[in-house]
């Protein structure tokens, strides 16, 4: 196994903070370049007129999950060494329909709002304003909310550990959904298209 290269030490402590640095950098370029730093095309997801985001993230999931599964199988990657973030399910429920609430009323995400400011648009830099005060916001309360952060916790949760099925068997059903969005996408786009004329 040589990778993952920060958990082999081929990287250092400073080499992972500088590759994080450039493929960030990167990502946010493919992000601005794919029109994503534009919060009237991320609208777009949510009135069907504009799927980009939709094609854009998934293609960008499929990449790395069928990336991650071969480099694993033909002894490249050491999964186990690969960070899985712990589940709790209930929180993370909250949590996801209050980013989706978030996401709806500022017309960015995250890291589209990092682009959008980046690009010098103002309602980025809004975006950004607002979510490092939830940031903080947060921290400052965790105190009182601690017991419910850590409720319904599962551990290391995934979707094969779930079904009791193969990560082979995972890889190829959310691909063949990718391909079946793909298709249906523009179908959807030009619907919404034609019911708004």
């Amino acid at each position: 196994m040589t990778a993952p290269f920060s958990e082999f030490g081929m990287l250092g402590g400073r080499g992972v903070l500088v590759a994080g640095f450039f493929i960030g950098i990167a990502f946010g370029a493919c992000l601005e370049r794919a029109g994503l730093g534009s919060a009237r095309k991320l609208m777009g997801q949510f009135n069907l007129r504009d799927l980009a985001v939709f094609k854009v993230m998934f293609s960008a999931i499929v990449t790395a999950m069928i990336g991650l599964f071969w480099l694993s199988r033909i002894g490249v990657l050491d999964l186990s060494r690969v960070y899985l973030p712990e589940t709790f399910i209930i929180p993370q429920l909250v949590g996801g329909a209050i980013f989706g609430v978030g996401f709806a009323l500022a017309g960015l995400c995250p890291g589209t709002s990092c682009v959008a400011a980046a690009s010098g648009r103002g309602d980025g830099l809004a975006a950004m304003i607002g979510m490092f005060a939830g940031v903080l916001a947060t921290g400052a309360a965790l105190p009182t909310f601690q017991r419910f952060f850590t409720s319904t916790a599962r551990g290391g949760f995934t979707i094969s550990s779930a079904l009791a099925v193969s990560d082979g068997v995972v890889v190829l059903g959310i691909v063949a959904v990718a391909i079946a969005g793909f298709a249906v996408a523009p179908r959807i786009e030009r619907y919404a298209a034609r019911a708004r004329e």
